[in-house]
């Protein structure tokens, strides 16, 4: 969109000052053209009408076209803008009505994004997995992306890495370095959800080379973000704090309140494994009104689990209960692994209240969503609260079983940072 009021702009001869008007500064149309704003749909329609190009070129680049194109453009503005509910009618309305393979896969590319962002995955998985053979390169990376995302929420780890290394392939076809760079970031991510650290810091270290050559403040961001779940999950908590404090220091800069958001998020998760619960909290509390405007409904609950934590750890154990309780049973059926730790959080709530049976039920429960995962770290954690439970209570076979299974899941956690 930016590059394209730009170059309305120059063609009709006008500077940033002369295309301005009341409510649209030179300044906010120079936050346009750069990409860090989107304008409403009202100052879209003023400005197309000062260039003498209509709302659907800037916005989506294309020409005046009507019937079925004049729809599926009229949709994707207000997808772009945030108006769901409008772009939900729509999508439907050229679903029903399509003809070719590929109106209809357009309809299912936008109602496979609009659940996404609303943060219903499986519904997104179903619509975008009919739209992968679009023909269009940009849509198609799009979808790709969203796909892969909602595979990685629900916890399908190995579609998500599908989907993202097929995209990655293509891109290198093409010699794209930006969609490159773009893919192997969250292949990477996938990755070292999966534990294959190895793979993913080779990933890393491909993109932050391609990513010196860019002077784009969000493209350093992303690289410092990955860089920084890498070293968490190698448990080198003080560089993970120093790549995640580096990526918010940018965020911060550049008004994204979304990726603000999540860069408090990333640094409160940290600073919670390293034990400090306070600095965790107040990082939270500067963030969440930022999450809360632009987050899907996963997107929070996830957040609020951070919260949780951090309340747990402060020993607020009534606050972080209810709050624990209400999380997990948000987020159970999208991602296991935030269910298991909302439900660990849980359950160390439980201990501290003395309940040892209500305890052990959701630590049962986190093992159970965790188990299918291996290696994983989190599971150390839950084996190792059972065999302490389980031998307070003087259940000294059981104790000694969750200990075992906790120095194997140990074991087969370094393994994986190796390969």
């Amino acid at each position: 969109m930016g590059v394209r009021l730009k170059e309305a702009r120059e063609r009709a001869g006008l500077s940033q000052r002369q295309l301005s008007f009341s409510g649209c500064s030179p300044a906010y149309i120079s936050r346009i053209e750069s990409g860090d704003r989107i304008p409403s749909l009202q100052l879209l329609r003023e400005l197309g009408r000062r260039l003498g190009v209509s709302e659907d070129y800037l916005a989506t680049g294309a020409a005046d076209r009507g019937g079925r194109g004049a729809d599926l453009a009229q949709a994707e503005v207000a997808l772009r803008l945030d108006e769901l509910d409008a772009a939900e009618g729509l999508f439907e309305q050229i679903l029903g009505s399509a003809v070719t393979d590929a109106e209809k896969a357009e309809a299912h590319a936008g109602l496979g994004q609009l659940a996404s962002r609303r943060g219903y995955p499986r519904e997104a998985i179903k619509f975008l997995e009919q739209a992968r053979g679009m023909t269009d390169r940009m849509k198609r990376a799009a979808v790709a992306e969203a796909l892969g995302r909602a595979y990685a929420m629900v916890g399908e780890l190995e579609s998500a890495i599908g989907v993202f290394q097929a995209a990655l392939d293509e891109a290198d076809a093409r010699q794209d370095d930006i969609e490159t760079m773009r893919f192997a970031v969250l292949l990477a991510s996938a990755l070292i959800d999966s534990g294959n650290l190895g793979r993913a810091e080779e990933l890393l270290g491909r993109a932050l080379a391609l990513g010196d050559k860019s002077q784009d403040p969000l493209v350093r961001a992303r690289l410092y973000w990955s860089q920084s779940r890498l070293h968490a999950e190698r448990n080198d908590q003080d560089t993970a704090a120093d790549y995640a404090r580096r990526a918010l220091e940018i965020l911060l800069l550049t008004e994204d309140t979304y990726r603000t958001a999540r860069g408090h998020q990333l640094l409160a998760h940290i600073e919670l494994d390293r034990g400090n619960a306070d600095e965790a909290l107040i990082l939270l509390e500067r963030g969440w009104p930022l999450l809360e405007r632009s987050g899907n409904k996963l997107e929070r609950a996830q957040y609020r689990l951070e919260e949780a934590r951090a309340l747990a750890m402060l020993e607020r154990s009534e606050e972080a209960a209810a709050l624990a309780m209400q999380v997990s049973g948000l987020i159970s059926d999208a991602a296991p692994e935030d269910a298991a730790r909302s439900y660990t959080v849980l359950g160390s709530v439980y201990e501290e209240l003395g309940e040892s049976s209500r305890a052990r039920e959701v630590y049962e429960l986190a093992a159970e969503l965790l188990e299918p995962r291996n290696p994983n770290r989190f599971l150390i954690e839950v084996y190792s609260r059972l065999a302490d439970l389980a031998e307070a209570e003087g259940r000294k076979d059981e104790a000694y079983d969750y200990m075992k299974k906790a120095v194997r899941q140990q074991r087969a956690v370094a393994e994986s940072f190796v390969h």
